[in-house]
């Protein structure tokens, strides 16, 4: 086996063990100029034959000499024939991803084993082949095919959201926002709903209660979609709520409008029931959504409930699946 072919001497800039990749160590000035071990990720110039104390004289074979190469190897998951092996740290040879690939087992190894590599030593030209170094933690995917798959997972998201505040509502009279007098249905501590805090200087959280004395009436808000809205996707209205005791269970329906003269979409949320807080959705089918909505209008309605008040909180908001933007 050709393993003492193509050699030249180096300086040791550290106490090297042999078969080891070795680099040019970074501003050496000696001559010999000085090599270090090759970490991991990095590219090497070749592999150290023998051992050498720090400042000795470093027999290196460079990697692009004829020939195979017999290097150390530390296995991740396993090194059989065919395997491709990248720099690991001090030099040593491994199956975990790092950087590009410096070689090809000819044979099985296992942890410091001595194995026969053919040098491979080319840059990828794929993105799978590709590593990352990802020095702020970003993430922990280790080629840019991943990575970036990653990035356009969370840009597709269904998890985006619109902030909706309740409290921008309008009580709605007759199917329509009230006049100048009713100060266009602003919500208030004595509209209906009321707005109110939830327990004054205790408790500021902004609540929206529609009475049991006034149930069934009606307010309308509009919110802009935005730009990277997937409208093949379903919208789905996220509010808090809970009723004031446990005789009623009333849902809350929506009737909703995109861009202007819709055709009114009717959904509904599941039953409010009990007296603890808790999440509940309106779904909006992605078939009930135009193509180029920009906006949406929408009124809130709840069922009677005769005997118990309906409280829900005056901020909600609506998620959104997100699309990749191309201008």
């Amino acid at each position: 086996m050709a393993w003492n072919e193509g050699t030249k001497t180096f300086t040791a800039g550290e106490a090297l063990e042999a078969k080891r990749l070795v680099k040019i160590e970074a501003a050496t000035t000696t001559s010999p100029p000085e090599v270090v071990y090759a970490d991991a990720g990095e590219d090497a110039i070749g592999v150290n034959l023998y051992y050498v104390a720090d400042g000795g004289q470093a027999t290196v074979k460079m990697l692009n000499s004829e020939g195979t190469f017999e290097i150390e190897c530390l296995v991740d998951s396993a090194i059989s024939r065919g395997t491709s092996l990248y720099a690991a740290n001090d030099g040593i040879v491994s199956d975990a991803s790092s950087g590009s690939v410096v070689g090809i087992a000819l044979e099985a190894g296992v942890d410091n084993a001595h194995i026969e590599v053919a040098i491979d030593n080319r840059k990828p030209t794929t993105a799978a082949g590709t590593t990352i170094a990802d020095s702020g933690g970003f993430t922990s995917e280790a080629t840019v095919e991943a990575a970036l798959a990653e990035i356009y997972q969370h840009i597709q998201s269904a998890q985006k959201f619109i902030p909706v505040a309740l409290h921008t509502f309008r009580e709605v009279s007759s199917n329509d926002i009230q006049n100048l007098a009713a100060h266009g249905g602003l919500l208030a501590s004595d509209s209906t709903p009321k707005l109110t805090c939830a327990n004054g200087d205790t408790d500021g959280c902004l609540i929206l209660t529609w009475t049991a004395e006034a149930d069934e009436e009606a307010i309308i808000g509009s919110v802009a979609l935005p730009p990277d809205l997937d409208t093949s996707s379903d919208l789905v209205l996220h509010f808090r709520a809970a009723m004031e005791a446990t005789n009623d269970t009333p849902a809350i329906a929506s009737d909703a409008y995109f861009n202007e003269g819709d055709t009114k979409v009717e959904d509904a949320s599941a039953a409010v029931t009990g007296t603890s807080w808790a999440e509940y959705t309106i779904t909006i089918a992605a078939a009930d959504i135009p193509a180029g909505a920009q906006t949406l209008s929408i009124e809130l309605t709840p069922a009677a409930h005769s005997t118990d008040d309906l409280y829900v909180n005056a901020s909600a908001w609506i998620e959104y699946t997100g699309t990749t933007l191309t201008a």
